[in-house]
This record gives C-alpha cells, sequence and structure tokens, in this order.
C-alpha cells in the first residue's frame, strides 16, 4: 500500500513540474522577443480612387460687408446741429448736420467737393452739381452743362429754401455792384440821347428897319466899293466853320455810344457774379442712395476737430484684407461665393478689387492690414446684410472642363524625376504610372497620364499607409 503511495507522489510531482515548465514557457519571454513586440506592427497601404470630375482651386477667408462708399463729413466750425443718431437712412437733399450756423446736405455725385461754386464757374463739377439740383426737382434752366448760370443760381436758391436755410451770396456787396453798375448805364443812355437833340439856333441880333443893308439894291455905294454880288457876305468863302462844328458833333455821339456799352458790360458783369454760391464745407456728394449714418462722433456744441459723421452709400460689398500667400493667387475677375452663416446663405459674385499696396491700421502705429480686396455679389446683397463677417470662397482656378483627379498624397517624384502615382491592382499588385499635373485645390490634384490608358476612373491610387494591414507586394514599373 505504502509502495503505490510512493508512486503516485512521484507521478504527481512530475506532471506538476510539466505543468510550471510549460507555464513559465508562455510567460517568460526572451528580450528579443519582447523588442519584437515593442516594434511598430506590419503596416500596410491606403489607397483612393480616381476620380473625372471639374477641380477648381479656392481660397477661404473672411470678410465684412460693408457699403460701396464711406465718407467722413468734417466741415470746420462749431456743431450746432445733430438731427441724425447712427442707422439712419439718408436721401438725396436731406440735412445731414448744421455747423456754425450754416447747413450740411447731402447730394448725388461721385467727385467730393474741391472748391467754392460761384456764379459763372464752368466745370464738370458744375455739371454733377447741376444734375444733382434736376434731382430733386430744381430745373437749371437753359444753363449750358458745366456752367454755373442763372437758371443754375435759381436752382440753388430753391434748394436752399427746401432745406429751411438763405445761401450765402457769391459777392458781399453784389447788390450793391449791381446798383451802381445800372446808375452807370442810366447815365451813359441819357448822355448818348444829349448828343441826339439838335442844338437850337442863335437868335439873330435885330435889324433897323429905315436902313437897308449895306450893298442893297437902291443903297448908294461909297467910292471904290465893288458891285453887289447878290451872295451872303462870307458865303462860299471856304471857311470851314460848319464842317467842323459836324465833326465834333459826331465824335461826341461815338464817346457817349462807347461809354455806354461799357457801362452795359460792367452791369452784365455785376449781375453774371451776384448770386447764391455753394460752399464746398456745406454739399457732401455720396454715389448711391438711400445712404446710411454709419456713424456719430460728435456732439452739439462741440468744435468740429475731426469727423463729425461717417456716411455710407453705395451697394454692399464685401472687404477683406489678405496676407502676401493668398494675395499672390488671386486678381480681379475670379468668381466667389459670399457665404452668410447668420442666414444660411450664399452668394455669387467676383473680386472686384485687389489693392497693389498694403492698407495701413490705424492701431499700433506703423502696422498694416494686408492687401484690400473687395468682392461684387451677382445681385444686391440684402440691407440686413451690412456689417455681417462673411466667409469667402475663392476660386483661383480651375481644370478646363473634367479632368482625373486624386488626392494630392498620391503623387510622388521619383529619383529620375518622373512625377508618378502608384496603381495598386486588387489582387495588391503595384505599378507606378507617370502623370503629368494640373491644377490643384482642396486636397486634390488634377493628373493626365503620360500613357492614357493607364489610369482611368476607379483606378485605385496609394495615398499613404495603414498600420496593422497586409504589408504590400513590390511595385511594378
Amino acid at each position: 500500500m505504502r509502495g503505490r503511495r510512493g508512486v503516485f507522489g512521484v507521478v504527481g510531482g512530475a506532471v506538476l513540474m510539466a505543468a510550471g515548465a510549460l507555464l513559465a514557457t508562455a510567460v517568460v519571454k526572451s528580450p528579443a522577443q519582447l523588442a519584437a513586440e515593442a516594434g511598430p506592427p506590419a503596416q500596410g497601404v491606403l489607397t483612393a480612387e480616381v476620380e473625372r470630375r471639374v477641380l477648381a482651386e479656392t481660397v477661404v477667408t473672411r470678410g465684412t460687408v460693408v457699403a460701396d462708399q464711406s465718407v467722413t463729413v468734417a466741415p470746420p466750425g462749431v456743431v450746432t446741429k445733430l438731427p441724425l443718431k447712427a442707422g439712419d437712412p439718408v436721401a438725396a437733399g436731406r440735412l445731414l448736420a448744421e455747423v456754425s450756423g450754416r447747413p450740411v446736405f447731402a447730394l448725388r455725385g461721385a467727385v467730393p467737393m474741391y472748391r467754392d461754386l460761384v456764379p459763372g464757374a464752368t466745370g464738370d463739377d458744375v455739371a454733377q452739381v447741376q444734375a444733382a439740383l434736376r434731382e430733386l426737382g430744381h430745373g437749371t434752366g437753359h444753363d449750358a452743362a458745366g456752367v454755373f448760370g442763372p437758371g443754375t443760381k435759381a436752382a440753388l436758391a430753391e434748394l436752399y429754401r427746401a432745406v429751411g436755410y438763405a445761401p450765402l451770396p457769391a459777392l458781399k456787396d453784389g447788390p450793391a455792384t449791381v446798383k451802381a453798375a445800372r446808375d452807370a448805364v442810366r447815365a451813359a443812355r441819357w448822355a448818348l440821347e444829349d448828343t441826339e437833340t439838335p442844338p437850337e439856333p442863335p437868335t439873330p441880333a435885330p435889324s433897323s428897319p429905315t436902313a437897308p443893308p449895306p450893298g442893297s439894291p437902291g443903297t448908294p455905294r461909297a467910292p471904290g466899293t465893288p458891285a453887289p454880288t447878290g451872295k451872303p457876305a462870307g458865303a462860299g468863302s471856304g471857311d470851314g466853320k460848319g464842317a467842323g462844328a459836324g465833326r465834333g458833333v459826331r465824335r461826341e455821339r461815338e464817346r457817349a455810344l462807347e461809354a455806354l456799352r461799357e457801362a452795359q458790360e460792367g452791369l452784365a458783369a455785376a449781375e453774371a457774379a451776384d448770386g447764391p454760391m455753394l460752399p464746398a464745407a456745406e454739399a457732401v456728394f455720396l454715389r448711391g442712395f438711400p445712404a446710411r449714418v454709419a456713424a456719430v462722433a460728435a456732439q452739439v456744441g462741440a468744435t468740429v476737430s475731426g469727423p463729425v459723421l461717417t456716411l455710407s452709400a453705395g451697394e454692399l460689398v464685401v472687404e477683406a484684407y489678405l496676407k502676401d500667400d493668398k494675395r499672390q493667387l488671386l486678381r480681379p475677375g475670379m468668381p466667389v461665393v459670399i457665404s452668410s452663416e447668420l442666414a444660411g446663405s450664399d452668394t455669387r459674385g467676383a473680386v472686384a478689387v485687389v489693392a497693389a499696396e498694403r492698407s495701413p491700421a490705424p492701431q499700433p502705429p506703423g502696422g498694416d492690414l494686408g492687401y484690400r480686396m473687395v468682392v461684387r455679389a451677382g445681385q444686391p446683397l440684402p440691407a440686413g446684410f451690412a456689417g455681417q463677417d462673411v466667409r469667402l470662397t475663392v476660386e483661383s482656378a480651375a481644370t478646363d472642363g473634367e479632368a482625373l483627379v486624386v488626392p494630392v498624397t498620391a503623387v510622388s517624384a521619383g529619383a529620375d524625376g518622373r512625377t508618378v502615382v502608384t496603381a495598386r491592382a486588387a489582387d495588391g499588385t503595384q505599378r507606378r504610372v507617370e502623370v503629368r499635373t494640373g491644377t490643384s485645390g482642396d486636397g486634390f490634384i488634377a493628373v493626365t497620364p503620360a500613357r492614357p490608358a493607364d489610369l482611368a476612373p476607379g483606378t485605385k491610387v496609394v495615398i499613404g499607409t495603414a498600420p496593422g494591414a497586409a504589408a504590400p507586394r513590390g511595385a511594378g514599373g
């Protein structure tokens, strides 16, 4: 009995030792095994299919919807009235402010006022004022375009009456000058009339009724006296006194006529120069209406030392500022999608302006905002878009129709300088396909295979490696 127990003990011990050894071999690993397991797993490949589509290269940036024109109003003087507040609409002919008791109003026009306009002035700026006056219903009569004549004077006076102010006179003493000129004309006309009235003949001296004139028939002749001829004494003697008197009258008349002409010219000049003027500080020209007050920066009673008002006018556009890298890609005419997150809408437009120089920043001194870009919408943006921050997607380049497109990561350059993509077959075999690259955008690039049959839509191309997949087979050229 004891012998059997001994045998069982030996056998049990052997079994336990075998199990321990097996466990040890499963848990304990050699340094080589540990290093192998700590290394990266076997890598496979990531692929993408070749597509055929139109590829556009896009630049995405942000912009602000602003009015096409921003004008600051800053006439010199003291602010005496501010009838508008920020956000108020502005129509043509509207009073914007009163400064030192004088009005400042808005008119339609593209060129800012740069000089005072007085009667007799000529130029394109006069024509702009005439057009603005006519738009408001104040006709300029028969004045030629660009000539500040009587019709323009009357129209300007009507505008000031409509605004509620009296216009400033072009000449400080204009009425007195005109009166003096009219008096001069009247005096010259009287002087001319005096030369046209013939002088009264002189009264003859009385003669004796009993004594006949010497030399008359029947009168005794003194010895040596010549016989009478029947002509008045001195007649036909040729002394020229009558002719000289006639010439003197003509000279007086010519001088009177010349004096009258000069007086009339002086009156015409005085009347032309007299009348209302349009000071440069009293008119603000805006390209479009309705406009709106963007900001009010002054208070009544303040001395003007900067902008009193800032006006926004014209159509709404999008203004953005570009850094060097984006500016080099963009130019006027490129299509743009204007995306408003607030409105949840997209509007198509185009790049209108890309500045050639940087725009300085107000703060800090010496800084800059970048290159100003202006985008115009294909259709007018809603007024509610004003001030919105929007996304701009600019199509800077596009393929000419559909093209074969692959991810940019699929393209590589070989040691021989050839640009290739690696096509992968369903069985895992790979081959290199030489291509010529084209437009790129949004992470894709257009490719043209050197041999058209080597690449087609749906072909899988290698774009990278993925951990944990089977190792790739060798590629063939």
